[in-house]
C-alpha cells in the first residue's frame, strides 16, 4: 500500500511538472499557496481558470467535495474551507440572480 501511494505521489508531481505549471500563475490573495499545494498534487492549476465562469461559491464547495470524497485528494479537511474561500473569491462566477433573490437582501 506504500508503495502504491508513493508511486502515485511521484506520478502526480512528475506529471505537474511535465505539464509546466510554471506557467500557470494563481491571482494573488489568502489560500493561494493551500489552493497551489493541493490542486497541483492531482491536476494542472489551469483547471481551476478553465471552471471559473462555470462555479460560483456553492459551485466550488461541491468541486473541493468531489476531489476529496471521490477522488482521494489528500486535502486536510482543516484547509478545506480556506481553499474554497481562495477559489470562491477570486475564481468564482458571479452568483445568478436566483440565488441572490433567494437571499435575504440579494446577498
Amino acid at each position: 500500500m506504500r508503495a502504491s501511494l508513493f508511486a502515485f505521489f511521484v506520478f502526480s508531481t512528475a506529471a505537474a511538472y511535465a505539464a509546466d505549471e510554471s506557467q500557470v500563475r494563481l491571482k494573488d490573495g489568502p489560500g493561494r499557496d493551500l489552493v497551489s499545494n493541493n490542486c497541483a498534487i492531482c491536476h494542472s492549476l489551469d483547471y481551476i481558470q478553465m471552471n471559473s465562469p462555470f462555479l460560483d461559491r456553492k459551485g466550488w464547495e461541491a468541486e473541493v467535495a468531489k476531489m476529496i470524497n471521490a477522488y482521494h485528494a489528500p486535502v486536510d479537511k482543516d484547509n478545506v474551507a480556506a481553499i474554497v474561500d481562495y477559489l470562491a473569491r477570486h475564481y468564482g462566477a458571479p452568483a445568478s440572480p436566483a440565488s441572490d433573490a433567494a437571499t435575504p437582501g440579494g446577498r
